[in-house]
Formats: C-alpha cells, sequence, structure tokens
C-alpha cells in the first residue's frame, strides 16, 4: 500500500512536469502565431489548451483522492497541497498562451504587432518559454537554489514589459488606438505567465524547505551582503 501510494505522489510530479512542458511549447507556438499571423498555428494552440485543462483536473482528482484516503502528514501533505496550487498556476499559463494564440486569430490576416515591436514581443516569448523550461527542471530536481534564480530571471521580461509601454508612450507612436491595446495586453500576458512560472519555483522551495521562498531570500541576502562587504 505505501509503495502505492508513493507511486501516487510521483505520478503528480509527472504531471506536473507535462504540464509545464505543454505550456511552455504554447507560449513558444502562440507566440509564432502572433508575429506571423498564422491562423492554423494559433488554432491549434487555442485547442491544445484542452489538454492541459484535462491534466490539471485529473491532478486535482489524485490529490483529493490521496487526501482522502492516506491522510498524509508533514512533508507528504505539502507535496499534495502545494502540487495543487502548482497545477493551478500551469493552468493559468497555458490560458495566457491561448490568449496570445486568440489575438492572432483576431487579427488575421493582419499582424497584432507592429513591424517596430516584433523584437520585443520576440524576446518576450522566448524568455517566458525559457522561464517555464526552468520551472519544470525545478519541479524534477527540486533545486531550491535554481528555483530562487527565477525571480531574478523575472526582471528581464519586467524590464521588456516596461519596454513595450515606452514605445506606447512615446509621442511618434503612430501604430493607432487599436494596437496599442493590442500591444498592451500582450504586454501583459507574457508578464503574468512569468509571474506564475516564478510562482511554481516558489511553491517548490516551499515543497522541499517547509519555508516561503521570500522569506527564504531575506535571510540569505544579509549573509551574501557581509561576504561581499
Amino acid at each position: 500500500m505505501r509503495d502505492a501510494y508513493h507511486e501516487e505522489l510521483d505520478s503528480i510530479g509527472d504531471g506536473l512536469v507535462e504540464m509545464a512542458r505543454l505550456v511552455g511549447s504554447a507560449i513558444g507556438r502562440a507566440t509564432t502565431a502572433i508575429l506571423d499571423s498564422d491562423l492554423k498555428l494559433a488554432e491549434a494552440v487555442i485547442e491544445a489548451d484542452q489538454k492541459v485543462d484535462d491534466l490539471q483536473h485529473e491532478l486535482e482528482a489524485r490529490a483529493i483522492t490521496l487526501l482522502a484516503r492516506q491522510q498524509p502528514v508533514a512533508t507528504d501533505l505539502r507535496i499534495v497541497v502545494t502540487s495543487l496550487r502548482m497545477s493551478a498556476d500551469l493552468e493559468r499559463s497555458g490560458d495566457l498562451a491561448q490568449h496570445v494564440a486568440k489575438l492572432a486569430r483576431l487579427r488575421y490576416p493582419e499582424r497584432a504587432v507592429p513591424h517596430d515591436l516584433h523584437a520585443t514581443i520576440l524576446e518576450m516569448g522566448q524568455l517566458a518559454q525559457r522561464l517555464m523550461a526552468k520551472a519544470a527542471e525545478v519541479i524534477i530536481t527540486k533545486d531550491v537554489d535554481l528555483a530562487l534564480q527565477l525571480e531574478q530571471d523575472d526582471d528581464a521580461m519586467d524590464l521588456l514589459h516596461r519596454t513595450l509601454f515606452q514605445h506606447l508612450m512615446d509621442d511618434r507612436w503612430k501604430h493607432g488606438i487599436e494596437t496599442a491595446v493590442d500591444v498592451t495586453l500582450l504586454g501583459r500576458y507574457y508578464e503574468r505567465y512569468a509571474d506564475h512560472a516564478v510562482a511554481v519555483a516558489k511553491r517548490v522551495v516551499y515543497l522541499v524547505t517547509g519555508e516561503h521562498a521570500d522569506d527564504l531570500q531575506a535571510d540569505i541576502q544579509p549573509a551574501t551582503q557581509v561576504e561581499g562587504a
């Protein structure tokens, strides 16, 4: 019975990794769809989100069954509860990738992103994909140091997000209100996607240490400052 129990715990972790890989692929393909005005690819991303939703529902069912039947405590309880929260973050990430694809579909055959912002949106999409790949690695390895790095990596996304707004606020903006709204939404989608990847990593920190990532970083920072003094 205990072997079956731990196999079920492991299967929940495997499901989270699969979700992370699916939503990582989704944001990459959605970015291509929005930049290339690729309707077929956009539709594929939109339809594929159902698999992410199905996986989340399956993981929730497994976790609830484990809670009811095994009544886990201590670390095992943290695994189950934290996994539920991570699955919600990953499902939301999939929704955000779907939003990007839906915007591509809405504007087809026109392009939602003006040419002078292609490089910025491409970079945001690539960074989002890398962040989620790193979050998947954190789930697999339970590497706390790697998990804590994600928040620093997310600073680059925040900088790109600000860059978009600088373009929008520039007096030389010539692409109209509709495009400004599209770009604003896209920036928000990528920024929130990155936030969910960071949240997944932070939840792994809690799972491993029993401490919240923000508290752990606060404890580490003073020591780092003393060493560098």
